[in-house]
């Protein structure tokens, strides 16, 4: 069987009866984290600009602005809502960057509110079968070149989850897909640049999932040779290192791959999490502070110090911020702790944090790359009384080596409710939490998506 084939004929078949304990917990965690993200990213920078467009356009009232309220075209919410769930850069996330539930999340809610009767159990479905197709087209660090792999390998998820939702049969799977592919974009220069496109490019991959399997119902086809064609997705983008048959072999024989997936403990970019950790320990075990420090070296593999190793005031100072290990030491030093209000623009301007991010030397060292992990960074801490403090981390928080604990994503989500300043959010916090949790046995997916919104 080819490996497009393979894929679509997972996608059709699989069913709630066919997902283990642990991928029905962790879509749970990705529902819960979108939920979060989505309530504290629904006033943030560009979100209500959207949600007014959107408006504006007006058009086939099918699928739900959350949080604010009101209907319009499916690909329409799904884009907006992918844009709020990205907001904070809390959600979600696998190296070498890919943000999988904002975009997809919202692409399979809108179909599953346009077409109506979604249940709980039919949503986490399609959000496994997506996270799969997702997690095996995620590829290495050197295969992207610059290219953000949210908007390379993640459109396919929201594309997969779409199709599914829908109920569609294999030859429309097969386009949906087919034509997703053709959608491939995205690059990294946004992330480095302090672009709010950083969350509009999941908006779109959202956008997309929706728009795709749209065409592929009016029989609207995409090219057959999507995976291995001599222009295929992985001659295209790994130069032929691997293949269809290669990443799919598996696909259906073993467990799915939803435990691979990481959840943020910091709202930054996943880079900036292993560095962030690594202040905070250092501080912890040797008792500095931010006035008794003179300077810090971070040094950074390739990949990670040109994504987020360094850090600049732009036109998006939250941006920047997100994307700036060197703010993220600094706020973390200065504080004594991180939390979502200290990545808005009041706290990143606030001028002693600034002054101790010149403080910071960040080092590019090659000799890393492919040595160390993926998330791995060093720090030096020297003090103004001649003391030095060394230190290195290789296992992100957050991530499948050292994951978070079920108080850590409870404590998250409140941060989202306190942050939002919504009344109403506030008054029906613990419900929403429960519900998130309770989706499975939910006979309408809208009992959660419509309680958060007003």
């Amino acid at each position: 069987m080819r490996a497009e084939d393979k894929v679509v004929s997972f996608i059709e078949s699989t069913t709630f009866e066919d997902l283990n304990e642990v991928d029905i917990d962790i879509v749970k965690k990705q529902i819960l984290t979108y939920v979060g993200c989505v309530i504290a990213g629904n006033s943030n920078m560009g979100c209500e600009e959207v949600v007014e467009i959107a408006k504006d356009l007006g058009g086939k009232k099918e699928s739900t602005i959350l949080v604010h309220g009101g209907k319009v075209p499916a690909q329409q919410a799904a884009f907006v809502n992918g844009v709020m769930g990205r907001a904070l850069d809390v959600c979600d996330h696998i190296k070498p960057g890919m943000h999988v539930g904002s975009g997809m999340i919202p692409a399979i809610y809108a179909i599953a509110e346009e077409k109506g009767g979604i249940s709980g159990k039919d949503f986490i479905t399609a959000i496994a079968v997506g996270d799969e197709v997702a997690l095996r087209l995620n590829l290495l660090e050197e295969d992207y070149h610059g290219f953000d792999p949210t908007g390379i390998a993640g459109v396919f998820g929201a594309a997969a989850g779409a199709a599914k939702v829908w109920g569609m049969d294999a030859k429309e799977i097969f386009h949906t897909l087919s034509l997703a592919f053709n959608r491939c974009a995205g690059s990294f220069q946004c992330n480095i640049d302090g672009a709010l496109a950083v969350r509009v490019i999941e908006g779109w991959i959202g956008q997309a999932g929706v728009e795709c399997a749209r065409l592929a119902s009016k029989g609207i086809t995409g090219p057959l040779d999507w995976l291995d064609g001599v222009y295929g997705y992985f001659n295209l983008f790994t130069g032929g290192r691997t293949n269809g048959d290669e990443v799919f072999a598996t696909l259906g024989s073993e467990p799915l791959r939803t435990y691979t997936l990481g959840f943020k403990k910091y709202p930054s970019c996943g880079m900036t999490q292993g560095s962030t950790e690594l202040i905070l320990n250092m501080m912890a075990e040797h008792g500095f502070k931010a006035a008794d420090v003179e300077h810090i070296v971070l040094t950074m593999p390739t990949y990670g110090y040109n994504l987020v190793g360094n850090f600049k005031l732009g036109d998006n100072p939250k941006v920047n911020a997100q994307f700036g290990t060197p703010y993220c030491i600094a706020n973390a030093l200065v504080r004594e702790g991180v939390k979502l209000e200290h990545f808005e623009p009041e706290f990143i301007l606030n001028e002693e944090v600034l002054e101790f991010t010149k403080k910071i030397e960040s080092v590019c060292d090659p000799s890393m790359d492919h040595v160390r992990p993926h998330y791995a960074s060093d720090i030096k801490v020297v003090c103004k009384d001649g003391s030095v403090y060394e230190g290195s981390i290789d296992v992100s928080p957050g991530t499948e080596e050292a994951p978070l604990e079920d108080a850590d994503f409870k404590r998250r989500f409140y941060d989202c409710i306190d942050f939002a300043k919504k009344p109403f959010l506030t008054e029906r916090a613990d419900e929403i939490y429960a519900k998130c949790l309770a989706v499975a046995e939910m006979e309408n997916v809208d009992e959660l998506f419509h309680f958060m919104t007003m």
